[in-house]
């Protein structure tokens, strides 16, 4: 195996690429041309958005396939920061990155020197060199956090302070994230930080949860919630499956996400909310650390969820704690209609305010959109062509749609139809979409499950001319 040195290179054999660096720190690439920039925020993969043509992060670990990236790409940029937001590097280990072929046959190696203040490290870049790739060892800190290397890379990432928040204080994005890009999430609770180990003697068994939990409910007048079994086996399995791992995350390293193991647990939802937690030892504990924080304590405050489960799972190695807690609102065939409904109002708002006419529902487009989120949980992808190269074109024609145009938003981890029509309207690609002159009806498909948790589909159609995306 090559040790490379900050500066060195080596040339890359031809096939699949593993990338991993394993410790305490989240992993993200960036997929660029030669100018250093991306070309949609697609092209950013990241905790939340995972994977993109030719790359796919689970855990620590990236496999890159060169021969499969989007037309244009020719650097793949390798970051490294703290899975705990706002931690200097320098606190931590410094990272050090191996790559293998697919089979693990091992390529190089390279361990930068420990960083000091910096935040961010853009770790190595693969570049290609006319029909060769090659691995480049950079070693370069940012200290403005991941958000400063995405919008250095040309992402579209949006400043808290803007109307749809994506980066908490650390400037780490919690992009949920459309077709081209969307804005995150402003209050899904998303990963928690590491919080500081509590100073319980002993740990005690999540059974109090529950009823810490109902008693700040009562505070916020908001009905009280019931612990679900197949929530809190799931919650339980996940809390073991981080403890295993000694990390954070919405996906174990074998890839399995919280929200699979939900729908194994046959548990369907129509919202769902997760707090993912490390350091408090009891369940009173845990409870104050949530509601210490708005954006945390928000499913403590929201009356749609019913149902609750709490896992806890303590690292054998380490001493440390890790919970999973899990709301949720159950499926409803009228609490879809509703849903779907909310995002045509929104949507119509927005095309109201540019003095467009409204769209106006039309059934096979529903069809052809619910089917497309459906799909996208059932086969664990997102993307707006199918596995079988379905566009969307294909799926509206297969549904009976007449419309001559076609248009088609996807969006993923978005909680809320406001976040997600925001998240549209926040970039350029889905904006254009839905204010766009021609289009006349609309179709909502929105599911639950899969890697990001929720998947949603806009469909448009237009009476006349062609408006595919």
């Amino acid at each position: 195996m090559n040790e490379l040195v900050p500066g060195g290179n080596t040339v890359l054999p031809d096939g699949a690429l593993v990338i991993r660096v394993p410790g305490p720190f989240d992993v993200s690439v960036l997929i660029t041309g030669d100018e250093g920039k991306v070309a949609g925020d697609g092209d950013f993969v990241f905790f939340n958005q995972p994977s993109a043509p030719g790359a796919r992060l689970r855990g620590d670990t990236v496999t890159v396939r060169p021969e499969r990236l989007r037309p244009g790409a020719s650097r793949v940029t390798v970051v490294v920061s703290p899975a705990d937001p706002g931690t200097p590097l320098g606190r931590l280990p410094a990272p050090s990155m191996s790559v293998t072929r697919e089979g693990g046959a091992p390529v190089a190696r390279f361990t930068p020197p420990r960083p000091a203040r910096e935040t961010v490290l853009l770790l190595a870049e693969l570049y290609r060199r006319g029909a060769q790739w090659k691995l480049r060892a950079l070693g370069q800190g940012y200290a403005d956090g991941l958000a400063g290397v995405a919008r250095d890379f040309g992402v579209d990432v949006v400043d808290d302070a803007g109307a749809a928040p994506d980066a908490d204080a650390a400037g780490r994005p919690s992009t949920a994230r459309g077709g081209v890009a969307a804005a995150g999430p402003a209050g899904a609770p998303g990963p928690a930080p590491r919080h500081p180990a509590g100073t319980a003697a002993a740990a005690a068994p999540p059974d109090g949860f529950v009823g810490a939990v109902n008693s700040a409910r009562l505070r916020f007048g908001c009905p009280p919630v019931a612990l679900d079994r197949r929530l809190a086996a799931a919650a339980q399995a996940h809390a073991e499956a981080m403890a295993g791992d000694g990390r954070l995350g919405t996906a174990s390293r074998g890839g399995t996400s919280v929200h699979h193991r939900i729908a194994a647990g046959g548990y369907a939802c129509l919202g769902i909310a997760e707090h993912l937690v490390s350091g408090p030892r009891t369940p009173a504990d845990l409870v104050d650390y949530l509601l210490a924080d708005e954006r945390r304590s928000g499913p403590f405050r929201d009356r749609a969820f019913v149902h609750v489960g709490v896992g806890r799972a303590v690292n054998g190695g380490s001493g440390d704690v890790f919970w999973t807690a899990l709301w949720a609102e159950p499926f409803t065939a009228a609490g879809l209609a509703r849903t779907a409904s909310e995002v045509i109002a929104l949507t119509n708002a927005q095309r109201a305010a540019a003095r467009l006419a409204p769209l106006a529902p039309d059934p096979r487009l529903t069809v052809a959109a619910q089917a497309h989120s459906d799909d996208m949980v059932g086969r664990d992808f997102y993307s707006h062509t199918s596995p079988d190269g379905h566009q969307p074109w294909d799926r509206a024609a297969a549904a009976g749609c007449a419309h001559r145009g076609i248009g088609e938003n996807i969006a993923c981890g978005q909680r809320t139809p406001a976040e997600v029509v925001e998240g549209w309207m926040n970039s350029p690609g889905h904006r254009a979409n839905i204010l766009k002159p021609d289009f006349t009806h609309i179709g909502i498909g929105y599911a639950v499950g899969g890697a990001s948790g929720t998947y949603w589909t806009q469909l448009f159609g237009a009476s006349a001319g062609r408006a595919r995306r």
